[in-house]
């Protein structure tokens, strides 16, 4: 049962095909201004490439920006889809922005589902895989050590240093999204927490859950301080309007997830995001009045022990102020009846 929530947002910085980016670059920045104004704990920026539909600015780019605008806010990447890259530029580039920002670094990785970004970095499907794990190796040891020689299936490091290590020591914290029960075995096993994903069902997590723990007494592990998860909320007067409000962009977001095949990732009985709107939200997204919206956040902490909650607040073609009224409700009329319920 998790004593105390901390709370983040989650930005995937996603517009229509048809959006002036500059002004959404102005919007991000407010909303991150925002939320650290308001004592949010995290901001966590997701990542995708060639995210048609979508228009969207990439993580890394991203989280150097707005580290200046949310300076008392941890900074996730939610999830970097390690498979991808190779892991001496990475292993820089993230020591780059923990040491930019202070030591503010949670490195949030994960394996990636879309076969376009795959091909766009000269790799497939079938090797995500062992290049997923042969990058948090080559990673956690560029980082740790002062000098790394090691053999990859897609690189080489000979006798090579780093030329900036990360500010916190050992490292930063690491946590692997997983949806598939054998990533989350890797997440037991390769990092500091299971991220759970947003999209699941509350009754898929708790079998999930199960799987994780056992994964960690099989590693020999503890269970974590910190048990992160992802959750889309909107925050309103009913439920029903919750509902309604967020609908025209929750709906338009998950269509977009079952079109870049998100489902195909999912575990058997829990893979179908392309449910009528009414059948999705069930037992999935977090939405109502501000009791309901803390009743459910309870749930996450007495049911899944998930003490660190990342929030989703804005989905596509959503207008700024509907963003920025969820936000601040969510914090002052939800967050002090969570803790009065914990």
């Amino acid at each position: 049962m998790a004593k105390k929530m901390k709370y983040g947002i989650g930005v995937r910085t996603q517009y229509p095909a048809d959006a002036d980016m500059s002004v959404a670059f102005a919007e991000q920045m407010e909303q991150a201004r925002v939320a650290d104004a308001l004592g949010y704990d995290i901001l966590m920026k997701s990542s995708h490439l060639a995210g048609y539909p979508l228009q969207e600015f990439q993580q890394l780019p991203y989280l150097g920006r707005v580290m200046a605008e949310a300076p008392n806010m941890r900074l996730l990447t939610g999830v970097t889809l390690l498979s991808l890259h190779k892991p001496l530029d990475m292993a820089e580039q993230l020591a780059s922005i923990d040491v930019m920002s202070g030591g503010r670094l949670t490195f949030g990785c994960g394996l990636g589902y879309r076969e376009v970004e795959f091909k766009g970095f000269g790799t497939t499907q079938k090797d995500r895989v062992p290049r997923f794990e042969e990058n948090l190796e080559a990673i956690k040891r560029l980082w740790t050590e002062d000098e790394v020689s090691m053999v990859g299936s897609h690189f080489e490091l000979d006798k090579t240093r780093l030329s900036l290590k990360p500010l916190q020591k050992p490292m930063p914290p690491i946590w692997i999204g997983a949806n598939a029960d054998a990533a989350i075995v890797r997440a037991a096993k390769m990092a500091d927490a299971w991220f759970i994903n947003p999209h699941q069902r509350m009754d898929t997590i708790e079998k999930q859950i199960d799987v994780y723990k056992r994964a960690l007494d099989e590693a020999g592990k503890p269970f974590p301080d910190e048990v992160p998860a992802a959750r889309e909320v909107f925050v309103a007067n009913s439920r029903d309007e919750a509902i309604r409000l967020a609908k025209p962009y929750l709906e338009a977001k998950y269509k977009i997830y079952h079109q870049w095949g998100q489902d195909k990732a999912m575990p058997e009985g829990d893979n179908d995001l392309d449910l009528a709107y009414e059948e999705l939200l069930e037992d999935r997204f977090i939405l109502g009045s501000p009791d309901e919206v803390a009743e459910q956040v309870i749930a996450h902490g007495n049911r899944l022990g998930v003490n660190v909650l990342i929030l989703g607040f804005h989905w596509v073609g959503m207008p700024q102020s509907l963003v920025l009224e969820n936000l601040t409700r969510f914090k002052e009329d939800v967050m002090p009846k969570v803790e009065q319920g914990l």
